[in-house]
């Protein structure tokens, strides 16, 4: 299993034939951000945890290079099998070159917090799109709590984090909900001296604080804040990582949005804090049932069955946003297909994404003949019986290039997706399982794009 998918000169462009319905059931892979979660506390565990379900997407694999150049053996069982040997909190390495984090904003912020509360300095890199995005919301409290961390103007990455061992304890409040940020300063407290607080201004994943309870480690919540206590240990454990909802989400609003649908995503997480996709689409009309609910390891998960039908538009405020941030791409695409104008407000994050997300689903729904527009913060958009086909730029954004393939169930031209390559950061194979139910999509090698 290697760090990152071979180097490639060429784009890879998928070409995808209109109409269609979305049909049987699939597994979409492992949970991204459970997967990569599971890496770092399996880490600095003490034992052996055992993952399975991991997302061998090349994120994650970032992920697991880091580990294993900070000391961490880790072993590759089977497909989606790991054996982590945890070198305990304190027994983490210096690594000898840069930690290069590919395309993961989530793991260079949470490797952020981890490397801080280290007694030697690590450099935290990534491809020409991470360096773009804001670093300086995990920098600034980090640095409150003693680490030293040197970065690009604007705090963007390369990052050196220079360890302090221990940290001071932290009380903060997050000014914007992040998940991510959440977890760098929960691993950042964990070497810290006393018990450190955060607060957030409205929900975020909480998959780190259930991991951490299932890592012998629990957090305290007190009115809205979050503690947690430096030092302990971390007991090493088992996770079984659920199929992804984000990546299910694609399906979901294809199928929700395309009458004559029926389909069955099967074993998927169904996290509260991250399930507004379902909650959102139930709230256009869409007739999605939650089977087979159940608990496993910390997280629950079900089976998700979705039938086709006419949704119609609503409104989306920022409350609702939060709970849905990664799946808004798939949203609008529903949207797209959807009775009236659908409205998206506080979702200024897209912009600082992958790519501008609002500034790509507003360049591609207008290709595909649908009355759009964004705002700083936000996109309305209404929706047509039909899409127009054409050429869509996915701007190198996984979520903005598998959204617009499943457009094409509504579409009554063919469509062609260019910059595709990066699908494979969260979703390995996924035109092979879109294909297995109904989307009439290939992929091939093209020129540089």
């Amino acid at each position: 299993m290697s760090a990152t998918a071979p180097s490639s000169s060429a784009e890879l462009i998928y070409t995808i034939e209109p109409g269609g319905m979305l049909k049987g059931s699939l597994r979409v892979p492992g949970d991204k951000s459970i997967s990569h979660r599971a890496l770092l506390l399996g880490a600095i565990a003490e034992g052996e945890t055992r993952i399975s379900g991991f997302l061998a997407g090349e994120d994650c694999l970032a992920t697991l290079a880091a580990i294993r150049a900070l000391g961490v053996q880790v072993e590759t069982v089977d497909a989606g099998r790991l054996k982590v040997q945890g070198r305990g909190l304190l027994g983490l390495q210096a690594p000898q070159a840069p930690l290069d984090l590919g395309n993961s904003g989530t793991a260079i912020r949470i490797l952020t917090g981890l490397m801080a509360g280290q007694t030697f300095a690590a450099t935290l890199t990534g491809d020409a799109s991470l360096q773009k995005r804001p670093m300086q919301r995990v920098i600034e409290p980090l640095t409150a709590m003693g680490a030293r961390i040197e970065s690009r103007e604007g705090g963007r990455a390369p990052l050196t984090v220079h360890g302090t061992r221990p940290l001071k304890p932290l009380r903060y409040i997050l000014p914007v909900a992040s998940g991510q940020v959440k977890s760098a300063l929960l691993l950042a407290g964990l070497y810290a001296g006393g018990y450190s607080w955060l607060k957030e201004p409205g929900p975020s994943r909480d998959h780190t604080e259930r991991m951490l309870s299932a890592f012998g480690h629990g957090c305290l919540k007190e009115n809205g804040w979050i503690g947690i206590h430096g030092g302990g240990t971390l007991l090493a454990t088992q996770v079984e990582v659920p199929a992804d909802l984000s990546s299910a989400a694609f399906f979901l609003a294809a199928a929700a949005m395309t009458p004559g649908s029926r389909l069955t995503l099967e074993n998927v997480g169904v996290n509260p804090t991250r399930d507004g996709i379902i909650q959102l689409l139930k709230r256009m009309g869409a007739e999605i049932r939650l089977e087979n609910p159940r608990q496993l390891g910390a997280e629950p998960v079900a089976d998700i069955e979705v039938e086709g039908t006419r949704l119609q538009a609503i409104d989306i405020g920022p409350e609702e946003v939060v709970l849905a941030i990664d799946d808004i791409p798939a949203l609008l695409i529903a949207a797209a297909a959807a009775r009236g104008t659908t409205r998206v407000r506080g979702a200024g994050e897209l912009r600082v994404k992958e790519s501008d997300r609002l500034q790509a689903m507003q360049e591609g729904l207008a290709t595909l003949g649908v009355p759009v527009e964004a705002t700083i913060d936000g996109i309305q958009v209404t929706g047509v019986e039909r899409f127009q086909g054409g050429e869509i730029q996915s701007h190198g954004d996984h979520r903005i290039a598998m959204a617009f393939a499943v457009a094409s169930v509504r579409a009554k031209a063919p469509l062609l997706i260019r910059d595709c390559r990066n699908v494979d950061t969260s979703f390995p194979g996924f035109a092979a399982l879109a294909a297995r139910v109904g989307l009439g999509i290939a992929s091939r090698e093209g020129g540089r794009a």
